[in-house]
């Protein structure tokens, strides 16, 4: 079952995409379940599990430039994979230019400025970084966007920036007004007014955007969240989901076909 494609920039991309925060330990749910799903993804079943989707016709991957991402992604075009990658640039690295390397080094089509980093530098007053930023990625052929947990975020880069695509976080669950790296273990807030903020900021955005977050890291029923989704994603936009197979090796699956179900009723 599909849900489609879409364009971003000179890219067609599935309109559902996998996201990598499981593969890199990122649960935003406990240092205990991080270190789970570090254990459980190992190269082999990263690699596993795009296969898993590229069979379903998810042809996009949005993760981590930073080296455990791009040596997986490595070994798996070289066993015959192909799927698209859009990196996030990482806030613990000195400078934009060094992630931006990365994902060209890495075989990337497009690559996206983090969404914690573009929140702290909103918070400090140094958004005077990005439109350079994003020159430096459009000028190694990449296609370019930015990520953001903030709707502020996405108001200031409509009136300052051309870019090809938004990523909107459904949720600001850990505000990172003083550092832009996650810290594992901080208490996460998934709160239902800053989905609806964001939402009807997506409405007037003029870029496609994906949406990412729509799950609140498991916490919600998956049909529930994807109902949801569906009333809210634009014919030019796209969603981003990570799983963990662990206990459901089919969960890909299944919520594509969820989500494709939905899509069908509104």
């Amino acid at each position: 079952m599909s849900i489609g494609t879409t364009q971003i920039g000179r890219v067609s991309i599935s309109r559902l995409l996998l996201g990598g925060n499981p593969f890199s330990g990122f649960s935003h749910q406990t240092p205990e379940l991080d270190r789970q799903m570090v254990s459980y993804y190992t190269a082999a079943r990263i690699k596993e599990t795009m296969r898993q989707a590229e069979a379903l016709g998810v042809d996009t991957f949005l993760g981590r430039c930073d080296r455990h991402i791009t040596r997986v992604l490595m070994e798996y075009r070289e066993e015959g994979g192909t799927i698209q990658w859009f990196a996030q640039t990482c806030p613990e690295y000195t400078t934009v230019a060094r992630s931006i390397a990365n994902a060209v080094n890495g075989g990337a089509q497009a690559c996206y400025l983090h969404g914690g980093q573009m929140d702290f530098w909103l918070a400090q007053g140094q958004m005077d970084c990005v439109p350079d930023a994003i020159a430096q990625i459009r000028d190694a052929g990449l296609q370019a966007g930015v990520a953001g947990h903030n709707p502020q975020v996405f108001e200031w880069a409509e009136e300052h920036l051309d870019v090809d695509f938004y990523m909107c976080a459904y949720y600001n669950p850990s505000h990172r007004d003083q550092h832009a790296e996650h810290i594992a273990g901080v208490p996460e807030r998934f709160a239902a007014e800053d989905r609806e903020a964001m939402v009807r900021t997506i409405k007037h955005l003029g870029a496609p955007v994906i949406h990412y977050k729509v799950l609140a890291a498991g916490r919600h029923e998956p049909r529930a969240a994807f109902a949801f989704v569906a009333e809210n994603l634009r014919p030019q936009d796209a969603v981003c989901i990570g799983v963990y197979t662990k206990d459901q090796p089919k969960m890909l699956e299944e919520d594509l076909h969820l989500l494709a179900q939905c899509l069908q009723v509104t």
